[in-house]
């Protein structure tokens, strides 16, 4: 039995509220504000909280990486930079989790020295609150968990696999086990 901590159903809620909540707070924007999706694991928040924004926004992605297997490294790589034009427009950076904080904070210290933007805001499915490592505001969190617990689905992996399921849960050692077994292939 999986030990589910959101389910499908749960996700679509939560993306209608922040959606709502973004369209409303960002309404009176002058330019159309950027949805800055964090690859891999934010694109499926991303895709279904883009559907509840009812603003005009643009969308464009960046990669980073910190993660190997279920640790962060604290090593952040930048694998692809964004490609859009955000000199004075409000950035929104569309996170799967925040835990350490540790990239959220590099990402948002590199696009203010090399992009100008007017303002970066974060939004987070999950802000794992209690797993900080430096300060880093969220400004708009899907749900929030005082457990540090590793997650899969939903975008989350675990050396890729599960980002697919519909739903987030915490894999057991068994799980763990079948996954290091499946990418021996």
């Amino acid at each position: 039995m999986k030990k589910l901590v959101v389910s499908e159903n749960e996700i679509q809620e939560v993306c209608k509220y922040l959606g709502r909540k973004i369209s409303k707070d960002l309404a009176h924007e002058s330019k159309p504000p950027l949805l800055l999706v964090v690859l891999k694991g934010a694109v499926n928040f991303a895709i279904d909280l883009s559907k509840n924004i009812t603003i005009p926004v643009f969308m464009d992605y960046i990669q980073i990486s910190s993660y190997s297997g279920r640790k962060s490294t604290g090593d952040i790589k930048l694998i692809h930079n964004l490609r859009f034009d955000i000199k004075d427009r409000v950035v929104l950076v569309v996170e799967d989790v925040i835990d350490t904080g540790v990239s959220m904070d590099y990402l948002i210290h590199h696009l203010y020295a090399n992009y100008q933007p007017k303002k970066v805001l974060v939004c987070a499915m999950f802000d794992k609150i209690n797993a900080r490592k430096t300060t880093v505001r969220v400004d708009y969190a899907g749900k929030i968990l005082t457990e540090n617990d590793f997650l899969v689905g939903y975008g989350l992996d675990y050396n890729e696999f599960e980002r697919n399921i519909p739903y987030v849960y915490i894999p057991t050692e068994e799980e763990i086990a079948h996954f290091d077994e499946l990418s021996k292939k």
